[in-house]
């Protein structure tokens, strides 16, 4: 069966996370103590104890869900015996889970992975001050009623589609203002609900703009090699192996619109019958299933669903 490997992006962090397989396989205890030498913090006690709002703070969150999957990533290729690219024949990642999959890949070295992901979340942080942005999720719009509605609730200020997560879930972003102005909007549109998103900025959105500038210079001062298997890359649902093509998409990417649902038609397209989420929560699963309805759909964080996976290898 044809698989993808996919790895998560912010939301799905949880207090302990990662903490069973941290206690029950070496090599994903030896993830953690990387990227924590890496970073001059004890980043896994605040995954493995919080607290919550300091897990959150998104300068903390990136490089934490990227350390959770690669050390889900460590373990299965050395419990199995196998290579990634002997189990899965693409990756993809949802916004920052796209520098987990090119890790997990071998474009990037952990601890290059984990510097990335540290500045990539203090960028976006002071990108817009606090309070000034916003994010919200359209529960039962098309794109092209997600699109319609932003229009208008922008109103001349920031705001746009950042997440096409799946049919009927659509995230906008923006100045605080015009996200203040949809749900109203969307009810003329017929959409009964908006749900504002917990976030501390305005993720990709124009108003990411500085964050990606500082992603383009600390992009341009680190070693990417070609990933073991294709990535399907966020902005373009294309398939991309090229470093330097790698490089720009993750600029892009900043304040571009991450295509999730497009992609995951994109790697049914290609064959793909199972998606394998790596990492903390069963978000993207449950993505999966809501897209492409006889793609099955695993989630690994456990021991106990790497032992279940690992089953079929055997």
């Amino acid at each position: 069966m044809t698989q993808a490997w996919v790895f998560p992006g912010q939301g799905s962090q949880a207090v302990g996370m990662g903490k069973a397989l941290y206690d029950t396989f070496t090599e994903a205890k030896e993830v953690f103590q990387e990227v924590d030498d890496v970073l001059s913090q004890e980043l896994s006690t605040l995954i493995f104890e919080g607290p919550m709002e300091e897990l959150t703070l998104t300068a903390n969150t990136q490089p934490a869900l990227m350390a959770v999957s690669l050390a889900v990533a460590r373990v299965l290729e050395k419990q199995s015996g196998k290579t990634l690219a002997e189990m899965a024949s693409y990756v993809a990642g949802h916004s920052l889970g796209e520098y987990a999959a090119l890790a997990a890949a071998g474009s990037f070295s952990l601890a290059d992975t984990a510097r990335l992901l540290r500045i990539r979340g203090e960028a976006m942080q002071a990108a817009v001050p606090a309070g000034q942005g916003g994010m919200g999720a359209l529960i039962g719009a098309d794109l092209a009623q997600a699109e319609a509605i932003a229009q208008e609730a922008a109103q001349g200020d920031v705001l746009q589609v950042a997440n096409d997560n799946s049919p009927g879930q659509i995230v906008l972003s923006g100045a605080k203002a015009a996200v203040e102005r949809v749900a109203e909007i969307a009810a003329t549109h017929g959409i009964k609900r908006f749900v504002p998103l917990p976030v501390s900025a305005p993720f990709h959105s124009a108003l990411m703009q500085p964050a990606a500038e500082r992603m383009r210079e600390a992009l341009a001062e680190v070693q990417v090699q070609a990933p073991s298997v294709p990535l399907i890359a966020n902005v373009t649902t294309a398939e991309t192996t090229d470093p330097d093509t790698i490089r720009v998409q993750l600029v892009e990417q900043v304040t571009g619109r991450v295509r999730w649902r497009e992609s995951l038609l994109v790697l049914a397209e290609k064959g793909v019958a199972h998606t394998v989420e790596l990492g903390a929560g069963k978000v993207l699963a449950g993505l999966t299933k809501r897209t492409v309805k006889d793609m099955e759909a695993t989630s690994i964080g456990t021991p106990e669903e790497v032992e279940a996976y690992l089953k079929q290898w055997a």
